[in-house]
């Protein structure tokens, strides 16, 4: 069954694809494999990648006790979603202010602050700490902590 099935399944699938926001998927694929009956979850797993515990959870929303409930325009329930790496993680942001304070910039009264290293930089000294951070993150918390990004000059600090 498995063989024959999952080319159409997944030609389904990526047709829909592009308009389907996580939960749509998620009940597009449970709606799917519940049509297939027995082995239904693992060939549609297979043909979409979606795992199988999200199939799970799509068929546990689609079920007849759960759709009287009203529906709500959330995709993920409240509070699902990664958490803030800062509560995560509560050392980075002190690991981060302590590779930038040195290399800071900027006369210290004003609330204007940059550094000199790149946020690449930054994220690959944090990653080597082992911390799990890309270079986006490292641009959010160093506003978070006050600081500008800056493009290098070819000036002499203090000068104009």
């Amino acid at each position: 069954m498995e063989n024959k099935i999952e080319p159409i399944v997944n030609e389904k699938f990526n047709t829909l694809l592009p308009i389907l926001d996580e939960k749509g998927r998620r009940l597009w694929a449970a709606a799917e494999a519940k049509s297939l009956g027995r082995g239904g979850i693992s060939a549609v797993s297979k043909a979409t990648g979606l795992s199988r515990t999200t199939i799970y959870q799509g068929l546990k929303e689609i079920e007849p006790s759960n759709a009287a409930k009203p529906a709500t325009n959330r995709t993920r329930a409240r509070g699902g979603g990664r958490k803030p790496i800062t509560k995560v993680n509560p050392i980075i942001l002190r690991d981060l202010e302590g590779m930038v304070e040195p290399t800071t910039r900027g006369d210290p009264e004003s609330p204007l602050r940059w550094t000199c290293k790149s946020t690449r930089q930054l994220s690959r000294a944090l990653q080597v700490m082992g911390h799990k951070i890309g270079r986006q993150k490292v641009s959010e918390l160093l506003a978070d902590l006050g600081y500008s990004l800056q493009a290098n000059r070819k000036v002499r600090e203090g000068s104009r």
